[in-house]
């Protein structure tokens, strides 16, 4: 409960308070530890209906590319490239792969291979071989983190890639993930 507090800048309180309420719906499941509550779906049903309730929004809400293009900023400059694409690129071993998601969230799971710099950090990409692509990734196609990254490599003149989407779109779509 601390954690996911602390990412979405909220009082434990307030977060413990919701999380209790989507446990009530069936929507989460809690596990006490201790003095702690770990929280997690509680069904890939609940992932299904998260997938469902995103394309509806993205079909039915008028105005829904405007607030993207407000909050994420001018992507025209942004290559991106497909999980397909990227899943034969990393065979071939010919790309870098950046995950700047939070750490809490990089534990959890990163794409294989894949070089943790948090969103906090990315005057660390300046060490990354500047002789390969590099493709940068987060949350979803929604997430800020990537692009930041992309336009930070953009700026040195590194080539870099934004994965289409995200982790979870890689998990969903039956992606590999390494544990951290």
């Amino acid at each position: 409960v601390e954690q996911i507090a602390e990412e979405i800048g909220q009082s434990v309180a307030n977060t413990s308070f919701h999380l209790r309420t989507l446990a009530r719906a069936g929507l989460v499941d809690g596990h006490r530890r201790g003095t702690h509550v770990r929280y997690r779906l509680a069904s890939d049903a609940v992932l299904e209906l998260w997938w469902a309730m995103r394309r509806v929004a993205a079909a039915r809400l008028e105005g829904l590319d405007a607030l993207a293009r407000d909050y994420l900023g001018d992507r025209d400059r942004i290559d991106t490239i497909t999980r397909e694409a990227l899943a034969r690129r990393l065979d071939r071993g010919d790309v870098v792969v950046v995950d700047v998601r939070p750490a809490a969230e990089y534990a959890t799971g990163h794409l294989p291979g894949a070089i943790h710099v948090p969103p906090d950090q990315l005057d660390r990409l300046d060490d990354l071989p500047d002789d390969r692509d590099v493709v940068a990734y987060c949350r979803g196609p929604y997430c800020v983190y990537a692009d930041d990254a992309i336009r930070h490599l953009r700026r040195r003149g590194q080539r870099a890639l934004r994965l289409e989407d995200g982790l979870p779109e890689w998990r969903h779509a039956g992606g590999q993930l390494e544990p951290a």
